[in-house]
């Protein structure tokens, strides 16, 4: 198997572990499954020889798990850096931009944001990722995007049509508040 078909295997298997990581309403775990997605599929960008991508897609991974810990402005200003410093660095073509941006503005929500913010962030960061994936005929890393894309823009959807009705998709307890006055029996 040549390298070219090893790495659109790695994008397809990345594809099969992200596709369900904006459905999660528990942050930790939304996190955690974004960082494993973000690992495989920098290995993936590696591979197919966009290295800003691939570096971009690993720092993801160890950003977000970081984001579990600390919500410092340091913190998020070192990979904010880490970020522009190696991906400018590497940078063959105005598309490997995309990225970059997309990764800067999620670093951005994951230690500023929570919620539905986050989410809405993370889909205009998916935007770029999606148009760089399709300029570098990344077929598992099109694939995923475009599902993210999709996927959180109707979850953050349905996630504001809760919020409009008082419940808050992102609380710990999922059980909607009951109208009307409460009583206790004995």
């Amino acid at each position: 198997m040549d390298l070219y078909w090893l790495a659109q295997g790695i994008g397809v298997i990345a594809f099969f572990i992200g596709i369900t990581t904006f459905f999660n309403r528990n942050e930790r775990r939304f996190k955690l499954q974004l960082s494993l997605y973000s690992a495989i599929i920098g290995g993936h960008f590696f591979l197919m020889g966009s290295a800003p991508a691939g570096a971009s897609a690993m720092l993801n991974a160890v950003r977000t798990v970081i984001s579990m810990r600390t919500r410092s402005l340091w913190v998020m200003a070192v990979f904010i850096v880490l970020t522009l410093g190696i991906g400018l660095a590497k940078l063959e073509h105005a598309m490997q931009l995309l990225p970059v941006l997309g990764t800067v503005a999620s670093t951005w929500a994951l230690f500023r944001c929570k919620g539905l913010t986050t989410r809405c962030v993370m889909w205009c960061s998916t935007a770029c990722w999606v148009a760089h994936n399709f300029w570098l005929g990344s077929i598992g890393g099109t694939l995923i995007e475009g599902s993210f894309l999709l996927i959180n823009g109707l979850n953050i959807i349905r996630f504001r049509r809760m919020q409009k009705r008082g419940i808050d998709p992102f609380s710990a307890e999922k059980t909607p508040p009951v109208a009307g006055p409460q009583t206790t029996e004995r």
